[in-house]
């Protein structure tokens, strides 16, 4: 018999552990995700508020959304791969209980630098969502195991336009200092709730702490479906991270001349993201990852080509906004299932396809702005297409190469 693995143990438990209780698993999750996911965003929402009550201006305080993304983004490389080796459901518990303290104490600071370090610690250990998808795709049947994902991504994207639309309206409602205290209640709540739905799990840590951050690059090497999935999910978040980074300098120029408020009511278009998800998930689990994410990367394509005679056309743009996220979100849901089915350490091989996406995100919106100084939104399109056109031709050189490879014996 072979030796007991993570994910074979896991699903072990989970089936010991099958009950009425699990019936609140899958909802309980989204929720989870939902509310912890939005705490990344939750400061970039608030700018305004919180430059008005340190007596700053908004791009006095922007960096403070900067920090958010690197706590983030350490988060994944350094919390995240620990769900191979501790249980999940002690880190979801634990990770929801810090961050409510650290979001907290950003709601009662006195100046900006504590509050950055707040937003740093809150971030950084709100990855409770990628903790929680391997563990989805683990207990889920196989042939749901997409549609199971996908509703978790659907949570995913909700809380990221939650936070970016209501965060706004309840801080110029109550105060940014409400906001981020209601935050930090629900999030400590919701995820000490949600720990208690997950199963419990048995593991031996083996090796050093971070071991599966050490692990990480070999493990793309050696799985060529984890290396293309965050190579071609790197390049769908790219291009929507251009445009969309962009967009209200768009809206707001002589073009539309509408206001920031209104402008950032595009964001409502994110809520396709989750009317979508579903429907990925079950086109996935019926035809297979790979066609889901060659026919994204196509409305992708489509959609840059209207975002750019959306330079001139609301509704070429309007539209445009409904496709790319409906490629983004399918992408993801293609993408991600195979990420998870594709090696033995599923929240390791998570991570590396998190930080690709997030990593590609960072660079093309990084090149969107000088685009957008010297050529107008047509060069920020094209950075979006060239992001796609390059991502998606080095998964296919490199899929013809390995193919056409002889094996070594």
């Amino acid at each position: 018999m072979p030796p007991a693995t993570p994910v074979r143990e896991a699903r072990a438990v989970s089936r010991e552990t099958a009950g009425p209780v699990s019936r609140l698993f899958l909802p309980l999750i989204a929720l989870c995700t939902a509310v912890t996911v939005a705490n990344v965003y939750l400061a970039a929402s608030l700018l305004p508020l919180i430059a008005e009550d340190f007596g700053s201006t908004a791009s006095g305080v922007a960096w403070i959304a900067s920090v958010a993304q690197l706590g983030y983004a350490l988060g994944l490389l350094f919390f995240a791969p620990l769900g191979d080796s501790f249980s999940r459901r002690r880190m979801v518990g634990v990770l929801s209980l810090v961050t409510g303290a650290a979001l907290f104490v950003g709601a009662v600071s006195g100046g900006t630098h504590v509050l950055a370090a707040a937003v740093l610690v809150a971030s950084a250990v709100t990855v409770v969502p990628q903790l929680l998808v391997p563990l989805v795709a683990e207990r889920a049947p196989a042939h749901h195991r997409a549609r199971h994902v996908a509703a978790v991504v659907a949570g995913l994207f909700l809380g990221i336009v939650a936070a970016r639309v209501l965060g706004g309206v309840l801080g110029q409602a109550f105060g940014w200092r409400a906001v981020f205290a209601g935050a930090a209640v629900l999030t400590a709540l919701t995820g000490v709730v949600t720990s208690f739905v997950l199963p419990v799990e048995r593991r031996r840590r083996e090796g050093p702490l971070f071991a599966g951050l050490a692990a990480m690059p070999g493990l793309v090497r050696r799985s060529p479906g984890l290396w293309r999935a965050c190579v071609r999910q790197a390049g769908m978040y790219g291009a929507w991270s251009a445009i969309w980074t962009s967009l209200a300098l768009l809206l707001t120029n002589s073009s539309y001349g509408l206001s920031t408020a209104t402008a950032g009511l595009f964001g409502l278009f994110g809520l396709t993201a989750s009317a979508v998800a579903p429907l990925a998930g079950g086109l996935v689990d019926r035809f297979g990852a790979a066609k889901v994410v060659a026919v994204s990367y196509l409305l992708a394509a489509v959609s840059v080509l209207l975002f750019w005679l959306g330079g001139h056309a609301m509704a070429a743009l309007c539209a445009a906004a409904v496709l790319v996220h409906a490629a983004l979100v399918a992408s993801q849901v293609a993408n991600q299932t195979q990420v998870l089915t594709t090696t033995t350490a599923p929240a390791t091989a998570n991570t590396a396809y998190v930080v690709s996406a997030f990593a590609g995100g960072a660079l093309a919106s990084a090149a969107a702005g000088p685009a957008y100084g010297h050529g107008g939104w047509g060069a920020v399109c094209a950075v979006a297409g060239a992001w796609l056109l390059l991502c998606w031709t080095a998964t296919a050189v490199r899929r013809r190469a390995s193919a056409g490879a002889v094996p070594q014996v």
